[in-house]
């Protein structure tokens, strides 16, 4: 059986498991910048709709499981999950969330100078600077872990306990 790269499951290398040591010092990473990001305000839905948003940029089906359900137990309603990915279309997102979202698009993909200037602005109207930098944060470390659990090919398995 392949993945959808094409890669044989019995040549995948987990990378987490294969380098722990690196692997324990994003998760610690990660720990620092939940911290961060609650002592600047930002609260648990809005962290998990970044985390979200960028997994769903980048096509990560381990981490968009991971933080769906993480979302559902902060209290997301399944109608903003399911419309997230066209939250500009929606006037279901607050302005804070709307200028994380951009944010978080920005840092998934800050080649696009025009879009990062334009999330830079947006954000500056509704968030501070300590707000902005933790959201950057989330953005970045979500980023990370993608990349970890796309090139491992972590699967994404039947939990019937899963919310």
């Amino acid at each position: 059986m392949s993945d959808t790269a094409g890669v044989p499951a019995d040549r995948r290398i987990y990378v987490d498991k294969q380098s722990p040591k690196a692997y324990h010092a994003l998760v610690q990473t990660a720990d620092a910048v939940r911290a961060t990001a609650a002592e600047a305000g930002l609260d648990r839905i809005l962290v998990e709709l970044v985390n979200l948003r960028v997994s769903q940029l980048n096509g990560c089906a381990y981490c968009l499981d991971v933080h769906t359900r993480a979302a559902l137990r902060a209290g997301e309603t399944t109608r903003r999950l399911g419309v997230l990915p066209a939250w500009r279309d929606t006037e279901l997102f607050t302005d804070r969330e709307r200028a994380a979202l951009a944010l978080a698009e920005a840092t998934t993909a800050p080649s696009d100078s025009l879009a990062r200037e334009r999330a830079f602005d947006g954000a500056r109207r509704v968030l501070g600077d300590e707000e902005i930098s933790a959201v950057i944060w989330v953005a970045i470390t979500i980023n990370a872990f993608n990349r970890v659990s796309i090139l491992s090919g972590h699967p994404v398995r039947e939990n019937p306990a899963a919310p």
